[in-house]
């Protein structure tokens, strides 16, 4: 049977424009691709979508009664197994992103802070930052953050994406906010201390979070108390944010963690490796890969009972492996991880004897570079995301400057089909250099947003619903922007950018109206991090 994601049952506020996909989407999207800009005074749809990959089935138009889609008969239709979410909110605080904003490591003794933006071009405080939500403590480095209701929630009724999980890289505290009481003002909702998660499970440095079908919140955590990688696994919250103990079996606990992502038609979770905290918590040492103190392989659970199934290691070409993601259609057994170090998006997938391979899909050729710590230049690859109709991959180089758009219909041969630079170490005026072959010096043009010289390199990016924004931040992890940018570029604070995305034939624009700077803050420059939408997002929402 198929069933609609419950995501969308999610408290709804007022007055505000609400976003969603108007793109072309499977039928684990439909839930979504019936809604576009929907704009409540008027009540009808203003995106429209249409699924051309499901054949036979063509939506051209829909209307709303209150927030429900008449479209939805039109899928039972089709399929008379599918469950719609029933009439209620289905709307989500669009127009707003959520975006984790760090002090700790900058000099200023101030607590991190979740900052709401206005990302509605029509609202007068359209690219500003319109609250600010400290959290209680100083010294957390808030990092990531995921939702304690997704797609994966669809069989519960009353499961409503109202919660955003902050993880405190550092300090190990888990923070958890309302979103929903007042969308564009969230407020503290709980606290899950240290102490007890170290007494129940031991574990420390929580990062990725993920909600999960039975409605409690998988976390993974990169060590133990000491910062030491064999102490790593993965913590499970109940719905009320209770320590339950950790997910994995005993004895099933990755080398190293980082990232994770599960496909539950596949019976398969996929984690990654960053490093041992010890070790990237001071900043990177190169030598410290030889050491074995940074990791290069993916782990494969069996899902959801949690026993290590296969381990695959990338070798050189997959060193520093870091955000891991899935194809959204959970029909397919093919996904892709982000490579830092050696700048490789790999490919892995599910052979016909049941076992997972892996092969590096796309490859960023190191510059040949002066005036740097080492005579070549990675191009660093730190975040990557698919858009909801798996259409597209978008990555980022942190060190060479730029973001890139793949079609990845054919996701064994991508195509790079945009490209543009938004700052990194290799930008006009830089002291750094890259030699081409012929030993002609060369750096990159990048351009000024509304007066503004662009700062660090692109970091961490989200889409937005309809596939046509892509919104760029530029810090990676406090001691690692001080490390590879400079003090002075901590002491300025960072910013976010919106790119422009042509989803029909790609390409990318760098739009030049919309700017937002951290280094304006009221407590003084904030080092920006990680991206949420209220309504959901393609970095956190699983599909089964």
């Amino acid at each position: 049977m198929l069933t609609m994601p419950r995501s969308c049952n999610t408290a709804r506020p007022a007055a505000s424009l609400y976003l969603y996909p108007k793109t072309s989407f499977p039928f684990w999207a439909l839930c979504r691709s019936f809604l576009g800009y929907f704009d409540r005074n008027q009540g009808v749809l203003r995106g429209i979508a249409s699924i051309r990959r499901v054949p036979g089935v063509v939506v051209t138009r829909g209307h709303c009664d209150g927030w429900y889609c008449e479209g939805s008969e039109l899928l039972r239709r089709h399929w008379p197994g599918l469950s719609v979410p029933p009439r209620g909110h289905v709307g989500a605080a669009g127009g707003l992103d959520l975006r984790t904003c760090v002090y700790n490591g900058t000099g200023i003794e101030k607590p991190d802070y979740l900052a709401t933006v206005d990302v509605d071009p029509n609202s007068p405080t359209y690219s500003k930052v319109i609250h600010r939500l400290p959290m209680p403590y100083i010294g957390d480095e808030l990092h990531h953050s995921g939702w304690n209701a997704c797609s994966s929630c669809h069989g519960d009724p009353s499961a409503v994406r109202q919660f955003l999980i902050l993880p405190s890289l550092l300090s190990s505290r888990i923070y958890v906010v309302d979103t929903a009481k007042t969308p564009r003002a969230p407020s503290l909702h709980k606290v899950v201390e240290p102490t007890d998660i170290l007494q129940k499970t031991g574990l420390a440095y929580p990062h990725t979070s993920h909600c999960l079908a039975s409605g409690d919140i998988m976390v993974s955590c990169l060590g133990d108390k000491e910062g030491n990688a064999t102490g790593n696994g993965f913590l499970l919250l109940d719905s009320d944010f209770n320590v339950k103990g950790r997910w994995e079996k005993p004895g099933h606990s990755p080398l190293f963690g980082y990232d994770f992502w599960y496909q539950p038609r596949h019976k398969t979770m996929i984690s990654s490796s960053w490093g041992a905290p010890a070790a990237f918590s001071k900043g990177f040492n190169l030598q410290h890969v030889s050491d074995g103190l940074y990791g290069r392989h993916l782990y494969v659970y069996s899902w959801p009972d949690g026993e290590l199934k296969q381990t695959l290691d990338l070798g050189n070409a997959g060193l520093l492996p870091l955000e891991t993601r899935f194809l959204h259609d959970p029909s397919k057994d093919t996904g892709f991880v982000g490579c830092g170090l050696s700048s490789n998006m790999v490919r892995f997938f599910k052979t016909t004897d049941g076992a997972w391979s892996h092969e590096v899909a796309i490859s960023v050729t190191p510059l040949k570079v002066r005036n740097w710590i080492l005579p070549e230049m990675p191009g660093l690859i730190s975040d990557f995301l698919i858009s909801l109709d798996d259409r597209y991959l978008y990555f980022v180089n942190w060190f060479h400057g730029d973001v890139r758009q793949y079609n990845i219909e054919d996701p064994s041969k991508p195509v790079l089909t945009g490209q543009v630079w938004v700052g990194g170490l290799l930008h006009k005026g830089s002291d750094v250099v890259y030699v081409s072959e012929d030993g002609a010096e060369s750096q990159f043009s990048v351009p000024v947003i509304k007066g503004n010289r662009l700062r660090g390199g692109p970091q961490m990016i989200q889409l937005s619903l309809d596939g046509k924004r892509l919104y760029v931040t530029n810090s990676l992890f406090s001691v690692w922007d001080q490390q590879f940018y400079g003090p002075d570029f901590v002491k300025k604070g960072s910013h976010m950018l919106q790119i422009d995305v042509n989803t029909e034939q790609g390409g990318l624009t760098i739009n030049p109206n919309f700017f937002v700077d951290f280094g304006t803050e009221p407590e003084g420059p904030a080092l920006a991090h990680e991206m949420r939408y209220p309504g959901g997002d393609c970095t956190s929402d699983i599909w089964i």
